[in-house]
């Protein structure tokens, strides 16, 4: 409306200059033009794409060892660090340098206002669960450009909210695809045709459109979670859920022990990097689940506990903490988010899928 009225505006003011409406036509002074020129100059704003061999210090052989390490588009490189740069492309530390400073004056990184980013928060979806409980408390569903994590002992539904974003996800665009890396053996392709049924999806195209790893270390799963920027780039996936069950199932088996705890977490602070880099580049939904200890010396309140420490709960945009309730049912409490107040959601696992308890 504000920019219809501008247009009448112009060409009154025109109509008033010449006299004549014929001027005006001439002038061809119409609304097209006008949303055509505020067009052309927000292009003008917004830097080209440019090519990674067109920074200082990249020539074909770097740019393929970039390209290798995951590095496929300059954006990738300026929020790289120094280190991982030197490590992918074998150069020196002030050589990276110069590339990263280069791939950040190329694409105008630099602070934008609250505006901005409440216009790229409206390309953010929200992955529903058929349970309007669970829906309410996150807000609508599972948000995408975000990690959300799940945590709870054996049996309390981790699993199978992670089959049913799947469905959920794979029902509501045709083209879209997701990534299950499983460390635990717990994907289970009878569950996914189970839950197409309940939602009336041909389970034969779903499951051509899920792409599962299983992971074998730790290492591996890393590996696994740095591959999918690849799917997208490489190969053209539209993947719009990345589920990782569990987090830290092999970090937890691997590294026993009070000594080796500094590797190990920091190990899962680069993993839950990735993950988070990729969620918000490729406004993915990333969701995790996570095992759960008992505090010994709690003496109060409720003494499980999420296995990662703050290094896992600070890298979560949304943590829900699962357990048992009352004749079979679930309950979901979300304990973090950034937007959203805390609160308690009960709901029961079918076989076509969640329902509110």
């Amino acid at each position: 409306m504000a920019r219809a009225a501008k247009v009448e505006n112009i060409i009154m003011q025109k109509n008033e200059v010449f006299g004549t409406k014929k001027v005006v036509d001439e002038m061809n002074i119409n609304e097209e033009s006008v949303l055509e020129t505020e067009k052309n100059a927000v292009e003008d704003d917004v830097p080209e794409a440019i090519d990674v061999t067109s920074l200082p210090g990249v020539g074909a052989a770097t740019a393929e060892k970039l390209q290798s390490s995951g590095f496929h588009d300059v954006l990738s490189i300026a929020v790289a660090s120094p280190g991982k740069l030197c490590e992918a492309a074998g150069v020196s530390e002030a050589v990276a340098r110069k590339i990263i400073n280069a791939a950040r004056d190329s694409m105008k990184m630099g602070f934008e206002t609250g505006t901005q980013v409440l216009a790229r928060r409206a390309k953010v979806m929200r992955i529903p669960t058929g349970s309007s409980n669970i829906d309410a408390l996150l807000g609508g569903g599972f948000e995408t450009g975000a990690i959300t994590e799940c945590f709870g002992e054996f049996g309390s539904g981790k699993t199978q909210i992670g089959h049913v974003l799947v469905v959920q996800v794979l029902s509501r665009d045709p083209k879209a695809s997701v990534v299950y890396i499983d460390t635990e053996n717990t994907f289970r392709p009878e569950r996914i045709k189970e839950l197409c049924v309940g939602v009336g999806l041909d389970y034969e195209d779903a499951l051509r459109r899920i792409m599962v790893a299983r992971a074998y270390n730790s290492d591996h799963q890393m590996l696994l979670a740095e591959k999918v920027e690849g799917l997208i780039k490489e190969q053209g996936k539209k993947i719009k859920l990345v589920v990782v069950d569990s987090l830290t199932a092999h970090f937890r088996a691997e590294f026993i022990g009070r000594g080796t705890l500094a590797e190990r977490q920091q190990k899962l602070n680069r993993h839950m990097h990735t993950l988070g880099k990729l969620s918000s580049s490729q406004n993915i939904c990333v969701f995790v689940t996570n095992q759960v200890m008992s505090k010994p010396d709690s003496f109060f309140g409720d003494p499980t506990v999420a296995i990662g420490g703050h290094i896992v709960a600070h890298a979560s945009t949304f943590r829900i903490y699962l357990r048992k309730g009352r004749k079979g049912s679930r309950v979901a409490k979300l304990i973090d988010s950034p937007n959203l107040p805390e609160g308690e959601a009960p709901f029961e696992v079918t076989g076509p899928g969640l329902k509110d308890f």
